[in-house]
């Protein structure tokens, strides 16, 4: 082999690296495991920590036809630009009902998306969302959400599935990789987004939507981890973080049992109410995230507006938490308050410890808790 030969080998095999196909193209079995090869990489900060801060249930779009619903999205948009100011998260995860689709206005319902994102823009921050049953209606669809956003900001970190993953109605599942510093090759934390559909399909002639993760997803889960693994070798020390707007069936008996000196914070919201999800049909999920993610520290979710406690689900040992009903959209009571879930990581710890405590909007931090292995309400 001559010395011309060789280099044109050298550049063949590393052109896959360099030219990378669009990350919701970007095929995993040939060796490009970092799914966002023209974004930045998503680094901890040098002292070791990492904070995410959680948004849900903004429902921005609510009756666009009077004085009402305006001023409640623009009541949001104060709490979004204080918190992100004052706290200054490292990411933001949109966790679902960005939009209320079925009282809406179909012609503009997309420009929502760009209302929603510009306090994140602004602050130039990394984010991804998912979206609940109130994106997917006749006037809104996930997708189209998720089109939007990848079009109007230039940070997100939102895909969708591959082809025929999720479902119909349930396009938004993927992950995250968070590393170390930008020369890692194998991330310390992966950030898991799971879409559990919901609502009405798109169009005058709307149909009910499953509001579960399709069972698809639970065979995409056991592929990615053996792709992460065969490319990274032991995940021993990478963590995870589950995100999903509408909880998982089996979760629901936590709150009977809910210890409320343990798992603080507001439960008043009694699960389930308002959702056809019946059990069994998110079982083939629940079984792939809590058998085959390695690492899982905790699985968030939104939905159900009046609770915001993190209790740990003792047959398979996962910590699940609610987030916090974040915008002054959608149905609450006044004494509920609105804010948000941080989410904190430190000394570059993604597999034994994290913090977490609500924010609400005038800035106190309630229901504070250390996440460890002595977590066991």
């Amino acid at each position: 082999m001559n010395h011309l030969t060789s280099k044109l080998l050298g550049l063949l095999y590393i052109l896959p690296l360099v030219f990378a196909v669009p990350a919701s193209q970007t095929p995993l079995s040939v060796g490009i495991l970092d799914p966002y090869p023209d974004k930045p990489k998503i680094t901890f900060r040098e002292d070791g920590s990492f904070k995410i801060t959680v948004l849900s249930d903004l429902h921005f779009g609510e009756n666009p036809w009077d004085d009402w619903g305006p001023e409640q999205d623009r009541k949001s948009l104060v709490l979004l630009r204080r918190v992100f100011r004052e706290e200054q998260p490292d990411y933001v995860v949109i966790n679902g009902d960005l939009v209320t689709g079925e009282n809406t206005f179909k012609h503009n319902a997309t420009l929502l998306i760009d209302q929603i994102i510009g306090p994140i823009n602004e602050a130039g921050m990394p984010f991804s969302s998912i979206h609940g049953n109130h994106d997917n209606q006749r006037n809104i669809s996930h997708m189209q959400e998720i089109q939007r956003e990848l079009k109007v900001a230039k940070r997100t970190y939102t895909r969708a599935a591959p082809k025929g993953i999720g479902g119909e109605g349930g396009e938004g599942n993927y992950w995250v990789p968070i590393y170390k510093c930008t020369d890692d090759r194998i991330p310390v934390l992966i950030l898991w987004f799971f879409d559990s559909r919901g609502g009405e399909s798109l169009g005058e002639n709307s149909r009910p939507v499953e509001d579960w993760v399709h069972p698809s997803v639970a065979k995409w889960i056991r592929s990615e981890v053996k792709a992460m693994k065969d490319a990274w070798g032991s995940m021993e020390n990478v963590g995870a973080l589950g995100f999903v707007h509408i909880p998982p069936f089996l979760v629901r008996s936590l709150q009977a049992n809910l210890n409320s000196t343990v798992s603080p914070g507001l439960n008043a919201d009694h699960m389930g109410d308002g959702s056809s999800q019946r059990e069994g049909k998110d079982q083939a999920f629940w079984h792939a995230l809590t058998t085959f993610i390695p690492n899982l520290q905790a699985l968030v979710s939104g939905h159900d507006h009046g609770n915001e406690w993190c209790a740990r689900e003792r047959k398979k040992g996962v910590v699940f938490c609610f987030a916090k009903h974040s915008g002054h959209g959608g149905y609450g009571k006044p004494d509920w308050g609105f804010g948000v879930r941080n989410v904190v990581f430190e000394q570059f710890d993604t597999t034994s410890t994290f913090k977490t405590w609500i924010r609400m909007e005038d800035g106190e931090k309630k229901a504070i808790l250390n996440i460890d292995a002595a977590f066991d309400p």
